[in-house]
């Protein structure tokens, strides 16, 4: 194992330098963006159904392909087998998606049962497969009441765990009733333009690491433990 000068715990076989050649695309990007989008609620009139619509026709505006899922029948986390239809598809979703948007009512001060579910019934790791890792992500919350970000700050720390690329920006709705009109479309307002501000930053950074996740996730704890495992598996054929 190669050592370095002052540096001496670090594998200087494992340890990449970074450069800006290194981070030149790869891959055929000539499919629009695709973008995932999950909401947290089971109500007929769902505001943060709305709201996810309302910020797909923006997306889709810019060029996204987008996809929507319906939680509904969507069965507890682990009370069913993993090949139940309705986690297959959203898992087959997670895998097809290169951005998410995700968007749930605050309820006790928390994302909703709804919301959670969805995030949990997709692993870290499926096989050789990371259905999360690398997407860039935007966060968005309803509030029945006055402005609130516990939801987003939370839907957060869950984007993060799922070793995804949050967006700076967000969008948090209080007193979401007033904000839809009957047909569930958003009113003109500042929150509205908070939205579009929102899509139009979780595009451009969608856009900007397009071809690059691979490079921007490649781990150095992870390459010098698989290179430990290879050695130690080498050394047990002696």
């Amino acid at each position: 194992m190669g050592k370095i000068p002052n540096l001496r715990n670090v594998n200087a076989a494992q340890l990449d330098i970074p450069s800006m050649a290194k981070l030149a695309t790869s891959g055929d990007f000539d499919h629009p963006p695709r973008i995932l989008m999950l909401y947290g609620s089971l109500r007929e009139r769902s505001f943060s159904r709305f709201l996810t619509e309302e910020a797909a026709r923006i997306l889709e505006h810019f060029g996204a392909e987008v996809r929507i899922f319906d939680p509904l029948e969507l069965p507890m986390a682990g009370s069913v087998p993993e090949d139940h239809p309705k986690v297959r598809e959203l898992r087959d979703l997670f895998l097809w998606s290169e951005g998410q948007v995700w968007c749930s009512p605050e309820r006790h001060g928390a994302v909703t049962a709804v919301m959670k579910n969805q995030i949990d019934w997709v692993p870290l790791e499926q096989g050789a497969l990371r259905p999360s890792q690398g997407r860039t992500l935007a966060v968005m919350q309803v509030c029945g009441g006055s402005q609130s970000f516990n939801v987003v700050n939370t839907l957060r720390l869950l984007g993060r765990w799922m070793r995804m690329f949050t967006i700076p920006n967000q969008s948090s709705v209080p007193m979401a009733y007033k904000e839809f009109n009957d047909a569930g479309r958003m009113r003109p307002s500042a929150y509205y333009d908070r939205v579009v501000d929102v899509m139009e930053e979780l595009f451009k950074m969608t856009l900007l690491l397009r071809g690059r996740t691979n490079y921007l996730t490649d781990r150095y704890s992870e390459r010098n433990e698989q290179a430990l495992a290879s050695i130690n598996k080498q050394l047990k054929k002696i």
